[in-house]
């Protein structure tokens, strides 16, 4: 799997890296990096730099478990779907604070607005039988795992 983006913009693209689906920021991290790469395709600019919902993924023997820290929003702000069968999409969106013209702000830097990650589940993912729970912010996607066929091992007797 190769770690060096494409030089033509977003992401290297191979049907087997489960990531490559996601948009790579060159920027990310720098302070105000608004570029068109922190955007996911067929979204307004609206989307907030709270795109980058950071998420860990990790894969047990039974199931894919996708983790994303979503701090102040609550479930009922959360989407999880699944597009084309294969597509894992976690979507939402965090209200802005509502302002009182007598406040004075000294910082601001907690995001808010839409965001969305997708995520190519591999083959042997269960898309149809996905569970997502969450608790303190944190939003966990788990992804049975279709069972491995063990070869049949058929004994045969040697005549004579």
């Amino acid at each position: 799997m190769a770690l060096v983006p494409s030089i033509f913009g977003g992401r290297r693209s191979n049907i087997f890296d489960p990531f490559s689906l996601d948009k790579w920021d060159p920027f990310e991290g720098f302070p105000f990096s608004r570029t068109l790469a922190n955007f996911p395709s067929g979204t307004d600019r609206e989307t907030a730099v709270f795109t980058n919902a950071r998420v860990d993924w990790r894969e047990t023997p039974e199931a894919h478990i996708v983790q994303a820290d979503l701090p102040g929003l609550k479930k009922e702000e959360v989407k999880v779907e699944v597009e084309d069968g294969r597509i894992l999409k976690i979507s939402g969106e965090r209200s802005r604070e509502q302002e009182e013209k007598t406040d004075t702000w000294h910082r601001v830097e907690r995001s808010s607005g839409k965001f969305i990650r997708s995520f190519r589940m591999p083959e042997n993912a269960k898309t149809e039988e996905i569970k997502a729970s969450m608790e303190n912010g944190v939003l966990t996607v788990t992804v049975p795992k279709v069972e491995e066929k063990k070869p049949e091992v058929k004994a045969i007797n040697i005549s004579g």
